[in-house]
């Protein structure tokens, strides 16, 4: 066993994951729950996770929620069944700390519409500017970045800044031109996005709404103006399904990854929650990076603590500083 996983090991490098088989007749929900207890592990997952790693989870949450827990955790190991960018920040917010994630190519289409050295070119022809950039980009970026945020406290991040400072605000141009709207602010934002957000049929929602009538269309600030501006309510993951949760209304178009809808209905199990059609052939709307963990890849990463987040010192010093400010502001508006 120990050749294969040396071998295994030498493939990480090409797969992301750990290639070893896993013994079909090891219950995986059991020895998950083992080794967070055996070996000190926190096991922290995003609302867009399949829904039975969500159900495994310690916690789970939005990106704020999440990097909030990975602060404050006094866990050995973190494990963090989401995209790259969470789990570096995580290790950011941990330098000490080993930090796990099931597959090192679960990206982020967001995070990679804005490759650091071209940001940085970008930002020398406007050296005036506060540069706040949304969480999901990389631990690269955040070295750039005077303020991080996330949508669940953007609006905050940029009202804190003075109304006579320029900003520059990077890389969803959709949720740069909701706080746009939002806040009063003009920015300039950066051409990046969420490929999840904006597949969204625009046609097919409208449809839908007729045939529902009674339902609320509720979408998350990533998504594409047109569709923002016919919805009910906007919020961040954490934001849709706290209002899922307190309106009145029992039916629910969904415009964001279809992994919240497990939450949802979890929380409201007598509400009806439909997701949003995108502008494919698919019934539904998931992310290609966040489904790359699967149960047997969570196990593996936590049997043999690999793949492991590495992030060099200088970079997690200066992307550090734009997420404290971010916790601090946060922490400030009681979110």
């Amino acid at each position: 066993m120990q050749d294969l996983l040396e071998l295994a090991k030498k493939k990480l490098d090409a797969k992301g994951y750990l290639d070893v088989d896993v013994d079909p007749t090891i219950e995986l929900e059991e020895e998950i729950t083992r080794l967070k207890k055996e070996k000190n592990m926190i096991l922290l997952a995003h609302y867009y996770q399949e829904s039975e790693i969500q159900d495994l989870a310690d916690y789970v949450g939005d990106s704020l929620q999440l990097a909030q827990k990975a602060a404050e955790t006094d866990a050995d190991i973190i494990v963090f069944a989401g995209v790259h960018f969470m789990a570096e920040t995580a290790k950011i917010l941990n330098p000490q700390k080993k930090v796990l994630l099931p597959d090192l190519k679960a990206g982020c289409s967001l995070a990679e519409s804005c490759p650091a050295p071209i940001f940085k070119k970008f930002k020398e022809k406007h050296p005036d500017h506060v540069v706040v950039s949304y969480i999901n980009c990389t631990a690269a970026l955040k070295t750039m970045t005077d303020i991080v945020c996330t949508s669940s406290n953007a609006k905050y991040v940029i009202d804190s800044i003075p109304e006579d400072t320029p900003i520059i605000f990077a890389p969803d141009k959709n949720l740069g031109a909701y706080l746009q709207k939002e806040t009063g602010r003009e920015m300039i934002l950066w051409n990046g996005s969420c490929m999840v957000h904006e597949i969204f049929s625009h046609e097919k929602i409208v449809k839908l709404k007729l045939r529902h009538p009674d339902a609320k269309f509720i979408a998350h600030p990533e998504c594409e103006p047109h569709l923002l501006e016919i919805a009910d309510y906007i919020g961040s993951t954490s934001g849709l399904l706290r209002y899922t949760q307190e309106s009145d209304a029992t039916e629910f178009i969904v415009a964001t990854e279809a992994g919240i809808l497990h939450q949802m209905q979890k929380k409201s199990p007598d509400k009806t929650f439909i997701p949003a059609p995108p502008n494919n052939m698919c019934a539904c709307n998931d992310c290609p990076h966040m489904k790359l963990n699967t149960l047997e890849k969570l196990y593996l990463c936590m049997e043999h603590e690999l793949p492991e987040i590495h992030i060099d010192e200088a970079i997690i010093e200066r992307a550090k500083l734009p997420i404290d400010r971010m916790m601090e502001i946060s922490k400030k508006a009681g979110l």
